[in-house]
């Protein structure tokens, strides 16, 4: 696969809209209807996610490619990525917890479960196999996939947080208006189906 500008912008279109991981692939719904009560919770978290999917990207693509395959131990690819997401969250656990206690208290438990975040992981298993020889295109899409992410979860967390303040029937309010809103919400994503193909 050659560099060039055009594909990196067909693959931005396509992670964003057209492939998202919630709407498309249904991946990272644990903390998209977790954290998704208020835009700057929500937003803290996309910022979390991007990082440690574009950073998780990067090191698990080298794993494999620099370890695993030479020494034949592919079969071990996702324990290793675990492995590397784990450590990844750890770092901007520590992070946060200095440079933002308010952001660290506000994901509370959905910080730590970044680790076993299937979006992070299905981001880091899809780049072994459709972009195993470009690293530029495996990390590009692991920060865009998780800008979609991060699209989705704060354009949820904004529709919950006017929810608050409107008059909703009881049998809709709490979890069930939220799972309404997701499958809206994912329908509306399904207008981009066409756009990079």
């Amino acid at each position: 696969m050659e560099y060039s500008f055009a594909k990196l912008l067909v693959l931005l279109v396509t992670s964003i809209l057209t492939n998202n991981f919630i709407f498309s692939r249904f991946l990272g719904c644990c903390p998209f209807l977790g954290v998704s009560n208020k835009v700057e919770t929500a937003a803290g978290m996309g910022m979390a996610v991007t990082f440690v999917m574009g950073m998780a990207s990067l090191f698990t693509w080298l794993v494999y490619n620099y370890i695993l395959i030479p020494l034949k131990l592919e079969y071990l690819q996702t324990m290793a990525f675990i492995l590397v997401i784990a450590s990844l969250v750890q770092f901007v656990e520590m992070f946060l917890k200095k440079a933002s206690p308010s952001l660290y208290r506000g994901l509370g438990i959905y910080l730590p479960l970044i680790t076993t975040n299937c979006a992070v992981l299905g981001v880091t298993l899809i780049n072994v196999e459709s972009y195993a020889n470009n690293l530029l295109f495996a990390v590009c899409n692991g920060i865009f996939g998780a800008l979609g992410f991060t699209l989705a979860i704060v354009l949820m967390a904004g529709v919950r947080e006017r929810l608050e303040f409107s008059k909703v029937p009881n049998a809709l309010k709490g979890f069930s208006s939220s799972l309404i809103i997701a499958g809206l919400m994912s329908i509306a994503f399904l207008g981009f189906a066409g756009i990079g193909k």
